[in-house]
Formats: structure tokens, C-alpha cells, sequence
């Protein structure tokens, strides 16, 4: 369904410092949520403080991709003491599998947040697999074993 790892963006948090105080690499300044709600996936961004007219969403093969912008501009005359708050463009791409149709996918940005809902195919819908246990082979003392656990016939043992 998702895959989390990508290799490329490891080595570009890695090259920058983006390990957060968890040891866990963090979205670049847009942490994201991915649920699986029934027959659908959604995707959740935060990105508080973006202007909704910079938030790009494309989608190419299974990558869903997503940019956007923020600017914190103070108000003119003032001085900036601390900025802790991320700023400029951010890009975060997110590798799918294939049962997921992002062709039918549609997004909304509500209070900072942009979430992606796309529908699952039938294919990758959840179902339960029964596990069947083999009957466990009794096994007795004193007396030398004529087969092992796997059925197979038992080796002697030779004293040196």
C-alpha cells in the first residue's frame, strides 16, 4: 500500500541533519498522516501557514508529490529575535502502490492542512488469511528417536 522507505530522501536528511530528537527523520517542514479508511486511503499534510494558492498536487504513476510555500514576512519596522518556524518551498513525494488509484483522487486544505483521499482498488482490499497449524509430534523419552520434528529419519549419534 505505502511504502515508507525511500533511500534517496534518507541520504538527503541525512546530508542536511534531519534526524529530530527521536532518531526519526522528519518531513522536511511538512509531517505528514497516512489512514486507510475502508475502500480509501488518505493522506494528511500539515502545512500551517501556507497559502492555499501554493500548494501544488501532482501525481505521476504511483508518486503522489506536494509542494508548497510559506512566507513569514514581519510586520515592517519590526525585528526578528528568534525564527524557528520553517519557511520558503517545501516538496515531500510519497511512493504508492499500484492498488491505490490516484487518478480518482481529490484534496482539500482545511486549517493548514491538505489531505488526499483516493479510493483502493478491489484487488488490495484487506481479507483475512486463516493460518492452519500442523499437529504437533509427540516425542518420548528413553527411547531413540526413529524420525525428527520435519518427518525425517533421525541420525545416530556417535559417541567419540
Amino acid at each position: 500500500m505505502l511504502f515508507r522507505f525511500d533511500p534517496f530522501r534518507v541520504f538527503n536528511e541525512l546530508s542536511r541533519g534531519g534526524f529530530d530528537g527521536a532518531l526519526r527523520i522528519t518531513g522536511n517542514g511538512m509531517p505528514m498522516d497516512v489512514v486507510r479508511a475502508g475502500d480509501r486511503i488518505e493522506v494528511s499534510f500539515d502545512l500551517p501557514g501556507a497559502d492555499p494558492d501554493s500548494v501544488e498536487l501532482t501525481t505521476r504513476r504511483n508518486v503522489l508529490t506536494v509542494k508548497a510555500e510559506r512566507h513569514l514576512q514581519p510586520v515592517e519596522g519590526a525585528e526578528v529575535i528568534i525564527r524557528e518556524r520553517p519557511q520558503g518551498s517545501f516538496t515531500r513525494s510519497l511512493y504508492l502502490s499500484d492498488d491505490v488509484d490516484l487518478d480518482q483522487a481529490t484534496a482539500r486544505y482545511d486549517h493548514g492542512v491538505l489531505t488526499v483521499s483516493a479510493p483502493v482498488t478491489g484487488s488490495a482490499q484487506r481479507r483475512r488469511i486463516e493460518v492452519k497449524a500442523s499437529e504437533p509430534k509427540a516425542l518420548t523419552t528413553g527411547e531413540p528417536a526413529t524420525e525428527t520434528a520435519a518427518g525425517e529419519p533421525a541420525r545416530e549419534a556417535v559417541a567419540a
